[in-house]
């Protein structure tokens, strides 16, 4: 019997977390016995989609104004499929922070989300923004935290003795709170410290000015094998200003480092996992969470990181498995 086809839409062809996660469930062998998975490319923002030939269609695009006729016309060219959007943008915190006209805004989330049969968020702390704000019903959406292959970062030796190196890994941009992290880490007093920030983007001049008075911090530039850097650093820091799920520290975590992270939307999915919460996302309450971690044993790893990996992994592909099966319900009914 021919698997049914289950086509995943993206609109962003760069190698971050939203094209991980999607390679991720296409590459899953248990999912593959369920169906076939695969990707297609729209342009961003497209005001029409081609007819898909599918039994589901999982959305990960980016939803804004411009492109909300392309949503349109995917639902009206496919009445009779299984439509799932899987929101990894948006946030109670990048609302807060970047949007004016938050009603406006809202209606356009409303609007949107109106077209699916079923709505994913990539964390307990998003899914609860996304209810309690009306923009979804319980009844047609549901949590599945993002996951990516973690065997590499599972792999890594733990680090032992003083905790002196902290790495910070990201995109250089606004969002991912690198200026606060600068500004934190040159008011920390141990000469032996050292932070090492790895990534490359926008605000990479800016962040080298920040960086060039205090030569315990450097900008180690892209990683390609993101294994690799975290192989360099025993901590971890997360300083986003918004994030709907926060994948570096999920990694951090499989590696067995210390990871702390701001108290902003999904990053707060990853306290049960082990990381440690700063108490407010500012240069102060950073300065004094690195600061306790240099006394910190390494060696006392939590017991919620252990085969952390497994576990997560193991989590992603059985909620995967189980929306495919309810959204294929109708067609199993009838090939039955």
């Amino acid at each position: 019997m021919t698997k049914p086809r289950i086509v995943h839409l993206l609109d962003d062809t760069t190698t971050g977390g939203v094209t991980r996660v999607v390679a991720h469930i296409c590459n899953s062998p248990r999912l593959a016995r369920q169906a076939q998975h695969e990707i297609r490319i729209l342009p961003k923002s497209a005001a029409d989609v081609p007819v898909i030939d599918a039994d589901v269609i999982v959305s990960h695009l980016t939803i804004n104004w411009r492109g909300l006729a392309g949503l349109i016309a995917l639902r009206g060219k496919h009445p009779h499929i299984k439509l799932i959007h899987v929101e990894h943008s948006y946030t109670q915190s990048f609302a807060a922070l970047n949007v004016s006209k938050r009603e406006r805004f809202f209606s356009l989330l409303r609007t949107a989300y109106s077209l699916f049969d079923n709505v994913v968020g990539v964390s307990r702390a998003q899914y609860s923004w996304l209810v309690t704000r009306d923009l979804v019903t319980p009844e047609r959406s549901c949590v599945i935290r993002s996951a990516v292959d973690l065997s590499g970062f599972a792999a890594l030796s733990a680090p032992t003795g003083a905790c002196k190196v902290f790495g910070a890994i990201g995109r250089l941009e606004p969002q991912k709170g690198f200026d606060t992290l600068i500004m934190a880490f040159s008011q920390v007093r141990d000469p032996d410290a050292r932070l090492r920030i790895f990534g490359e983007g926008s605000q990479r001049a800016e962040l080298e000015r920040m960086a060039q008075m205090d030569p315990r911090i450097t900008l180690e530039g892209h990683v390609t094998d993101p294994t690799t850097a975290m192989s360099e650093v025993q901590a971890v820091l997360l300083p986003s200003r918004w994030e709907a799920y926060g994948l570096v520290a999920q990694e951090s975590l499989a590696a067995k480092r210390r990871t702390l992270v701001a108290p902003v939307d999904g990053l707060c999915d990853q306290i049960e996992d082990g990381a440690y919460r700063v108490a407010s996302n500012t240069v102060a309450e950073w300065t004094r969470a690195i600061e306790a971690s240099l006394a910190a044993d390494l060696s006392k790893i939590p017991t919620s990181q252990e085969r952390l990996s497994e576990r997560v992994n193991g989590v992603f592909e059985r909620s995967w498995e189980s929306l495919i099966a309810r959204s294929l319900q109708p067609e199993l009914a009838e090939a039955a």
